[in-house]
């Protein structure tokens, strides 16, 4: 049984490893650093897909400090959203001969792994929530589980783009039809009235009742656009990870290209956009081929 004790000692593990790489980074021989401050998200902001984000460079020591407080970012602050978890892009170089900072950084994220296997063992998203906010009271539990990326390597170029993933999920005709059964005693959900909602829930329902008892449905939701760092090697060997924290790379060499993250800007008309045809367009909701 998971108790409120042992929730908090893998807590309390894990915010003693980050403090302890927080101070040595601090002390660290530092290359570079650079930070992109994003706007805050507010709970008024939480709801809207953003046309556009500003980002603000900093470099140097005040980026370092940034990126510090950054990785020990893990509460809730009331002002700001609880529901979208803030971004903090940045990339930090530096000279780690000893091997010291890098053996950290490996127990930070151990510990932050160990504390998401603990609390995702709990049966149920609502038990989760009550456990984890009993023990620990405004923690944001996702803040927690985000893992500090670096690179050890020398690699080509480290570069930052804007990415847009999708929330992906599958599901039966027999799901898919209680979805919208549950969405027919919403109140109100967009600017219309309760009866056109309705006939509009019921259009849906017909859509997908005229579908084979086995047929594959599939909700490809758009999520909020996201910062990400491009790790280059060659024209065939690259990755990318997200950049809601800041990106390490040890012992930097003059030779790798490093980028910055620029404004995000909507693109309607992205050359890369794939045309789909959603069955229900209201939740991303498709029919897979058979």
């Amino acid at each position: 049984m998971i108790t409120p004790f042992s929730i908090r000692s893998h807590f309390d593990y894990l915010h003693e490893q980050i403090s302890l790489f927080c101070n040595e980074l601090a002390e660290a021989d530092i290359v570079s650093a650079d930070y992109y401050q994003l706007p805050l998200i507010t709970k008024e902001d939480e709801n809207k897909a953003p046309e556009s984000i500003h980002v603000e460079k900093i470099s140097g020591t005040s980026a370092l400090n940034k990126a510090i407080n950054a990785y020990k970012d893990l509460y809730l602050d009331k002002k700001i959203s609880g529901k979208i978890i803030q971004r903090h892009p940045g990339l930090i170089t530096v000279n780690d001969k000893n091997l010291h900072i890098q053996s950290r950084l490996k127990e930070v994220n151990k510990a932050k792994n160990d504390f998401k296997n603990l609390i995702l063992s709990i049966e149920n998203n609502d038990a989760r929530f009550d456990a984890v906010h009993s023990a620990i009271p405004n923690l944001v539990t996702l803040a927690a589980y985000r893992k500090i990326h670096s690179e050890i390597a020398d690699p080509y170029s480290v570069r930052f783009t804007w990415m847009t993933k999708h929330a992906i999920r599958t599901l039966s005709k027999d799901t898919a039809l209680k979805m919208l059964n549950n969405s027919s005693n919403y109140t109100n959900p967009r600017m219309i009235d309760q009866q056109s909602w309705i006939s509009l829930v019921e259009t849906e329902k017909l859509r997908v009742s005229k579908l084979n008892e086995k047929s594959k449905l599939r909700i490809r939701r758009p999520t909020r656009v996201s910062p990400e760092v491009n790790i280059r090697f060659t024209a065939e060997n690259r990755y990318h990870v997200s950049a809601a924290l800041p990106f390490i790379l040890f012992n930097p060499s003059k030779n790798t290209k490093l980028g910055t993250l620029t404004n995000y800007e909507k693109v309607e008309n992205h050359p890369r956009k794939r045309a789909y045809n959603f069955l229900v367009d209201r939740i991303y909701l498709e029919k897979l081929a058979e």
